[in-house]
């Protein structure tokens, strides 16, 4: 007798996304985890935020709207890209979305062909290679390395450039190293799309929240890119908006008009209430991008501070929320993924090995920067337990 479960397309893949959900059931029979895993800011929406929303929502916000989006959330994206030093776009060249994960799906449903080739950093946000796989397109995966900072470079593209590459996908700063590309390497990046006629698509959604004298380069300001370029944004980070759905895609008209025809097919368009509120953000005081901006900088502080005291290696964490640890330099004979569990039910802290985010290697963890200070001190404290009684156990099995 068949079972059930054989009755799933082909096109449904289970992968190491599926350890997430395994590790959140260990979770729940577990009193006191501090969860420095998913990446949903444990910060509230600000309050003007909110209030925005609830405005229309008294006010009738309860409807669908354009396909593309309300027509002042779209010109009020395009002065803030203009602000930050994007490209200029038209309110039709803007399209609102119900998260940037749809709009990653969108893009390659519209854009990929079966047997087409899009290239992605790896490790990197895993649902771009699961929405290339629904399109049946082949993912040609550019692993990254400590001898960059998990960055990507043009060398690592070109050698994965052939006639059948279509889409290059950039994540700046990346999920899940939390690293930034640097700008000269932009810009090399960039002239190899325009040789080779690529479409590049450009995940800009953590570019707000950078620590140092890090920048992020908005790949479509850059010359002859802007009609090439998709980029991909969104008000979940940096507004901590995480649960009402919404992002947006900004490209060449002739890419954006059918591409939102995909879209409509999929939600009609974004919520409204959700829209009200995103304007609300673009438009109001950006004090709290700010201020969201400097409590991860002081987290991200604490993390490496525990870090350096147990002796564990980690790429130099530039921008978004995250700090990739490398469990390899500890020297405990075992795997990313082993350590994870190990921590979660030992130490009852969460986090995520690398290989969720496709790293050809199962050496790192990410961290993320979602708790308070003093919670990201005490999972300091018990990871550094954990390790001990690995270290423990390896010298009793040396005697």
């Amino acid at each position: 007798m068949t079972t059930i479960d054989k009755r799933l397309a082909k096109r449904v893949k289970l992968s190491d996304g599926a350890l997430i959900t395994r590790m959140l059931d260990i979770a729940e029979g577990l009193d006191d985890v501090i969860k420095l895993g998913r990446g949903d800011p444990d910060l509230d929406t600000p309050a003007h935020i909110v209030k925005a929303g609830q405005d229309a929502l008294a006010n009738g916000a309860t409807h669908y709207t354009h396909p593309l989006g309300i027509a002042p959330l779209r010109e009020a994206i395009a002065e803030n890209i203009r602000t930050y030093g994007g490209a200029d776009y038209a309110t039709d060249e803007i399209m609102i979305t119900p998260g940037g994960q749809q709009g990653m799906f969108i893009i390659a449903l519209s854009l990929l062909d079966p047997g087409d080739e899009i290239i992605v950093p790896c490790p990197g946000y895993n649902p771009y290679q699961q929405a290339a796989e629904m399109s049946e397109a082949v993912v040609v995966k550019v692993p990254m390395t400590m001898a960059t900072n998990f960055t990507l470079t043009a060398e690592m593209v070109a050698a994965r450039i052939t006639p059948k590459s279509k889409i290059l996908v950039l994540i700046n700063p990346n999920n899940p190293t939390g690293t930034v590309t640097p700008p000269d390497e932009v810009r090399k990046i960039a002239a190899l799309a325009q040789k080779h006629d690529l479409i590049v698509i450009s995940d800009e959604i953590y570019s707000r929240l950078t620590f140092g004298n890090n920048t992020v380069v908005p790949v479509a300001s850059l010359p002859g890119m802007k009609e090439r370029t998709i980029t991909l944004s969104g008000f979940s980070k940096a507004y901590a908006m995480t649960g009402w759905r919404i992002g947006y895609l900004a490209g060449p008209r002739a890419l954006i008009a059918p591409m939102s025809e995909v879209n409509h097919a999929f939600a009609i368009s974004t919520a409204a209430v959700s829209q009200h509120a995103a304007l609300a953000a673009m438009t109001g005081s950006q004090d709290c991008v700010e201020e969201m901006r400097q409590t991860y900088d002081g987290r991200r502080a604490a993390i490496l501070q525990g870090l350096d005291r147990m002796g564990m290696g980690y790429a130099e964490p530039q921008g978004a929320f995250y700090v990739y640890a490398n469990v390899a330099s500890l020297n405990l004979g075992i795997t990313a993924g082993q350590f994870c569990e190990r921590l979660l039910a030992q130490g009852r802290v969460m986090m995520y090995p690398g290989t969720i985010y496709g790293d050809h290697t199962d050496d790192f963890i990410r961290m993320s920067m979602t708790q308070p200070v003093d919670r990201i001190r005490t999972a300091m404290t018990r990871m550094a337990d954990v390790v001990e009684s690995f270290r423990a156990e390896m010298r009793v099995s040396a005697t």
